[in-house]
């Protein structure tokens, strides 16, 4: 290459280097000028006005914890407020209640993505505001299944003369990528103990195994029966009726859905205003004061939880997959979670530790970190009860095995006893494709087992070895269950192998306890440790992205680089912008087998019941 040359593409490298640093270098400018702004627009005191509408509309994800997910800064919202996780709307709600200002509730249900457990709980909770005699109106251009099932709880439910609405049965379909692998030359070694244990199907099949097909089904059949006994008893429609809606297809426009009952009417929204004006007595000129669920935590943030009492209850929200060491903010790090667990353990004060749980599993390893740290606190007399959520499967399981009773909600998904291990082979793809090939030396009989798998075909004797390995967690897995569930070894084994449970059909069979959430976890808790009055910790202590930066403009962060945190945010939320439904489900795919080391305990990921 000629010196004038090598200068053009010096000068294009300086160019885009300088344009991509000043672009972040803007963005970086432009977030914390807007947390700036925003942090002092939000030092008022919040005041709520008389005769006001709580207005949840309950889109996007809803965490177990108050901002533990990922902050969606790229989405040009720049939303700095608290994410109000389920424990915290629940709490608000009863404030809600309470509050003489607040003289009802509006649902605006859209894009309701929470899971059926989750909805559940929310759905009781509304139940419950509903016995202070204040009214809860509903009404939505569009109701998915899940958000009619959580919008029916309302005193009038209202849907818009040309929406749409979904009450069709419930269904599941998953992924499968062995034909995808097959053409790009990839070749997976699958090994795995349990012969339900479906998480590497999509790896090494086209289609379902029988015993997947079997338990899928299960869990559909049983899921779709306390969606229907609920709404059943919510619009006073018998579950066969219900079910023969659904099957028939009778719903093919909104007015059919109002004669049968679905729904109380067909309105515009200006005509749905206008009834909560009346509700409220006010004119029609008048506008509708609303309150937003975080408009609602600022005024009760302080409020809703009892901290100042000696002895303690605490709440550990284990949401997420489980990986090795810290983990991020949304997921359950070993090394977080157990650090988490053995200070608890080594204050006087904690009494009790309830593990919410929320979690498909992930790291065999980092799974059996925070079950050792929770069967010390057992050994130090702190009172360990477990309350599941949507999932506490595989890992999630593994890491309740041990807890003195266990409470789960009738639609929870647990079980999943079982392990696996996956090692992806590209050496087909690089040959076949681009012509790269590979050739090894190794001193040792099994010394490539601890080199780059990747390009490596492994022979019977290194499989056999894993596959020992897989076999040998497993077996651990089982001990961990029968000592902690007081159950014979063999009658673990006969409902394990892998297989995914609904919550009723788990207490039938003696994995969990109780029916109940995490109230009721927590109720126990203190009788058995014979507690008066207590104060709530929760952990881990999750963080809104205005805290975030405020501790770097503070000086106050653990991060050496500031700008390198700011940086690391903003790739994170560039990453988790793109709004591509196929996309996501293959960023989904990526970022599992991304965290998968070791030998993992993980339930089916790519299960989605609609």
């Amino acid at each position: 290459m000629s010196d004038s040359n090598k200068a053009k593409v010096s000068l294009r490298r300086l160019i885009v280097s300088s344009l991509v640093g000043s672009i972040l270098s803007v963005m970086v400018i432009l977030i914390i000028s807007f947390f700036i702004i925003s942090n002092v627009s939000s030092t008022d005191e919040v005041v709520l006005k008389p005769n006001s509408v709580l207005r949840l509309n309950l889109d996007g994800a809803l965490p177990e914890l108050s901002n533990n997910v990922g902050q969606d800064i790229m989405s040009g919202q720049f939303n700095t407020s608290n994410k109000v996780g389920l424990s915290d709307l629940c709490r608000l709600i009863d404030k809600a209640a309470e509050d003489d200002n607040i003289k009802g509730i509006f649902i605006d249900p859209k894009q309701v993505s929470m899971g059926w457990s989750t909805a559940k709980v929310l759905r009781d909770k509304l139940i419950d505001f509903k016995e202070s005699g204040k009214f809860i109106v509903a009404y939505s251009t569009m109701f998915s299944q899940r958000s009619y099932y959580l919008a029916s709880v309302a005193d009038e439910l209202y849907i818009h003369p040309e929406g749409g609405f979904s009450f069709m049965g419930m269904a599941s379909q998953l992924m499968y990528f062995k034909g995808l692998m097959d053409k790009l030359g990839v070749k997976a070694k699958i090994f795995y103990a349990g012969k339900f244990k479906s998480a590497t199907e999509p790896f090494r099949r086209k289609d379902m195994t029988p015993e997947n097909r079997k338990q899928v089904s299960a869990m559909l059949r049983g899921m779709y029966d306390l969606i229907l006994e609920d709404l059943s008893e919510s619009r006073s429609i018998s579950k066969t009726r219900l079910f023969e809606i659904a099957d028939s297809a009778l719903i093919r426009e909104p007015a059919d859905a109002v004669e049968l009952a679905m729904f109380d009417a067909i309105k515009y929204r200006d005509e749905v205003l206008d009834g909560l004006k009346e509700k409220l007595g006010t004119r029609d000129d008048d506008k509708i004061e609303t309150v937003s669920i975080n408009t609602l935590m600022k005024v009760y943030k302080d409020k809703l939880l009892d901290k100042t009492k000696e002895d303690k209850v605490a709440i550990v929200y284990a949401e997420g997959n489980i990986v090795d060491g810290k983990g991020d903010q949304g997921s359950i790090g070993g090394d977080t979670y157990a650090g988490i667990i053995r200070k608890l353990r080594k204050k006087p004060s904690t009494k009790v530790i309830v593990l919410r749980v929320n979690s498909g599993g992930g790291s065999a390893l980092a799974s059996d970190l925070i079950w050792r740290e929770l069967a010390m606190a057992k050994e130090a007399g702190i009172k360990v009860v477990t309350s599941m959520g949507d999932v506490a499967a595989s890992g999630g399981y593994y890491i309740a095995a041990n807890s003195d009773r266990i409470f789960a909600e009738k639609s929870t998904i647990t079980g999943s006893i079982g392990v696996f291990g996956m090692i992806p082979n590209m050496t087909e793809m690089f040959e076949e494709k681009l012509g790269i090939t590979f050739d090894t030396v190794k001193i040792g009989r099994y010394a490539m087992m601890q080199a780059n798998p990747m390009f490596y075909e492994f022979n019977s004797d290194e499989e056999e070895l894993i596959q020992t390995s897989v076999d040998e967690t497993y077996m651990t897995f089982k001990e961990k269950v029968s000592e902690g569930r007081g159950l014979d070894i063999e009658y673990v084994d006969s409902i394990a192998q892998g297989r995914v449970w609904l919550g009723q059909k788990a207490l039938n069979i003696g994995l969990v306890d109780e029916m109940g959430g995490l109230a009721s976890a927590i109720e126990y808790g203190v009788e058995q440790a014979n507690l008066g009055e207590y104060g709530v910790v929760e952990y881990p202590k999750a963080k809104s992205l205005q805290e975030k930066i405020a501790e770097i403009l503070s000086g106050d962060s653990e991060e050496d680089d500031k700008v390198s945190m700011v940086s690391a945010i903003l790739l994170q939320q560039i990453q988790s912008s793109v709004s591509i439904a196929e996309w996501n489900e293959l960023q989904h795919v990526y970022r599992q087998v991304n965290q998968m080391k070791g030998v993992q305990m993980r339930m089916p990921y790519f299960m989605n019941m609609y």
